[in-house]
């Protein structure tokens, strides 16, 4: 059975949506936060060295990061299923989403928290760092356009992998210039498999705004 590392509040959420989405068996490790410095606990470094969550187990193999989860449950345990077909030119639309989430969407809204708690010390940065968020959530809106999801109009991995760039930004009020953004992370919440990830993996909470 998949084994799935999850910690609190995390990117591990999507991973749980994805396997609810597939309605495959899986079983939850589930880790909490330090109260305090909001890091994960040291346990997870007995998984895997970074000591980052999500980590998938399979029959004997380690996977970490959360693209390289996503697009290993979905070659092996996928069946064709939320992925288009690889000799398609949505495929490397897909792709694309895949790794840009991480790869270059999630570094200003990264930063923008660190920003944050550097206070009156990071004012410097304030400007630029802004201006980069704006950049990507325009970048997104424009590709998205009426459309109801990022590959083909289709319901895919990419838009699970793609979903907690919004929440990040939504959760610092980066959305709210963006209706189109808005409105689609709403039609990602309102998935019964979403709704059946936070029950199992508990509350999901970015800056104040909660999933139960």
């Amino acid at each position: 059975m998949l084994k799935v590392h999850h910690l609190n509040s995390s990117r591990s959420q999507r991973i749980l949506w994805l396997l609810e989405e597939l309605g495959l068996d899986y079983e939850i490790v589930t880790y909490q936060r330090d109260a305090k410095t909001s890091f994960a606990p040291p346990e997870l470094k007995a998984i895997h060295p970074l000591g980052k969550a999500p980590v998938l187990e399979d029959g004997g193999r380690v996977i970490a990061e959360s693209g390289a989860i996503i697009d290993y449950v979905v070659r092996h345990h996928g069946h064709g299923r939320l992925v288009p077909a690889p000799a398609s030119a949505e495929y490397d639309t897909y792709v694309q989403w895949l790794h840009y989430a991480e790869g270059t969407a999630m570094v200003p809204l990264i930063l923008s928290v660190y920003m944050g708690r550097l206070g009156e010390a990071g004012a410097p940065l304030r400007p630029r760092i802004s201006s980069e968020v704006m950049n990507h959530l325009g970048y997104i809106s424009g590709a998205l356009g009426g459309r109801d999801y990022l590959v083909g109009d289709t319901f895919s991995a990419a838009d699970i992998q793609m979903s907690f760039v919004l929440e990040a930004a939504r959760s610092g009020g980066a959305l709210k210039p963006f209706a189109n953004l808005e409105a689609y992370l709403q039609r990602l919440h309102a998935r019964p498999a979403y709704q059946r990830a936070i029950e199992r993996g508990g509350p999901f909470e970015l800056g104040g705004v909660v999933k139960r």
